[in-house]
């Protein structure tokens, strides 16, 4: 009796996403998972490739790399060029059956030091970041109110996100821009400032916690409490001191925050051996307001019995840092009391400005020490870093991630922000030596 043909059903494809982002010259770029099958066949004969369909100078036939042999492969494409391209992945089965799907890429172009960068991706406007150990870090976006939690080796999608909004009371963004952590406390703060149209939004007003629980990938965060008066205490303090500071100006209607003489919180870390007093680091105003001022810091010396008991905020003097003409975007230490502070400019569009890293002992009237300058070419400006390492040991490294929101990464002329798809937003995260 002659042996019965076996009959095939026709293939089956699925990608993990549609959309997949890269960088040219990036290191361990994000990589799509292809699912396959086909009715009759065993998943180990069928054959996955990819073709480019539209544009190949981003990225070719070629530079697109499938590896596996199980019903799950992994698809990882080298970008050529800055720009988009679609391509057409394609599943061959027995019996000379196919089927295929279409993966839309876009790619950004090179960038300084990239053996050194990684992307976040799912978000542009990464605006804190604080680390949770085990090679994870949890991000903040200042356009919306997700927390993002990432591995910090790799550049791939968050692993785990939360909104805290219904929580928080408010359906727009808190325009969260610091954080630190003290135990399993994170404390966030928002800008506290007018929008960018100088009208004063009520959710920016807002510092809250989150409790951490586990680390790693299995990181989770609960809610804790918020406070929603602190722009309000801090106006009122500066008024009774004879208005050193103009943030009673600089929080009037119709003033944009990001100028010199603005009110513009980006800063979040406690001092020196201190659970209760931590330091408000101001991207505007300078101190005093004037070109050449000095960053500006606000210790709130009660800050802990603000988040857990909602007392209003007492302040010390005003702290004055000479950073070269530079407000702080960033303020972080290590557990040795070690600060670093990112210093950038307090204008609104200042990618192309300088950008630098100081070492600081947290103690008002001594000198902060710029340990590295930051490259400006890249897309986007530096924003956060996510932990200190050991400023005595040679050859430090520190992590530094971008806001990347206003960057046109894709060179057609639409800022990531903007971008319809979260899949192709992205936040560079780079490596530098301390000098």
């Amino acid at each position: 009796m002659p042996a019965q043909a076996v009959t095939y059903g026709t293939p089956t494809i699925t990608l993990s996403a549609s959309y997949l982002t890269g960088a040219v010259g990036a290191v361990g770029d994000p990589v799509v998972n292809v699912t396959v099958g086909q009715s009759g066949a065993d998943v180990s004969a069928l054959t996955v490739s990819a073709s480019a369909s539209s544009k190949a100078s981003v990225a070719g036939t070629g530079d697109v790399s499938v590896t596996g042999a199980a019903a799950v492969r992994q698809l990882a494409v080298t970008a050529r060029g800055r720009g988009y391209t679609d391509l057409t992945v394609k599943v061959t089965g027995l019996g000379g059956k196919t089927a295929s799907k279409t993966l839309y890429y876009a790619a950004s172009a090179a960038v300084q030091n990239s053996a050194d960068a990684r992307y976040f991706t799912g978000a542009s406007d990464t605006s804190a970041a604080v680390d949770v150990g085990g090679g994870y870090t949890v991000v903040a976006d200042d356009e919306n109110n997700v927390l993002r939690l990432y591995d910090r080796s790799r550049s791939a999608a968050p692993v785990r996100t939360w909104d805290f909004s219904a929580q928080l009371g408010v359906t727009k963004e808190v325009d969260i821009e610091g954080a630190t952590r003290i135990g399993d406390t994170i404390f966030w703060t928002g800008s506290l400032g007018n929008n960018k149209d100088g009208e004063y939004k009520v959710p920016g007003n807002t510092v809250f916690t989150t409790t951490v629980s586990g680390s790693g990938s299995g990181t989770q965060l609960a809610y804790g409490r918020s406070y929603k008066q602190l722009r309000d205490d801090l106006v009122a303090w500066d008024t009774a001191n004879g208005n050193r500071y103009g943030f009673a100006a600089g929080t009037a209607a119709g003033e944009a925050p990001k100028q010199i003489d603005g009110f513009n919180v980006e800063g979040l870390e406690f001092a020196p051996g201190s659970t209760t007093t931590a330091y408000l680091g101001f991207r505007a105003p300078l101190a005093p307001a004037v070109p050449g001022g000095k960053a500006l810091i606000v210790p709130v010396t009660n800050f802990d019995k603000v988040l857990s008991t909602g007392a209003k905020a007492t302040f010390g003097a005003g702290i004055e840092l000479d950073l070269g003409g530079l407000s702080i975007r960033d303020i972080r230490k290590n557990a040795a009391d070690q600060y670093l502070i990112l210093a950038g400019s307090w204008a609104a569009d200042d990618n192309s400005d300088p950008y630098a890293l100081y070492q600081w002992d947290g103690f008002a009237g001594h000198a902060p020490v710029k340990r590295a300058d930051l490259p400006t070419a890249d897309p986007g400006g530096w924003e956060a870093i996510v932990d200190v390492p050991d400023l005595t040991e040679a050859g430090a490294r520190v992590q530094v991630v971008t806001d990347s929101g206003s960057a046109d990464l894709y060179g057609d002329g639409i800022a990531a922000k903007d971008l319809t798809h979260p899949e192709w937003k992205k936040a560079r995260a780079a490596w530098f030596t301390l000098n």
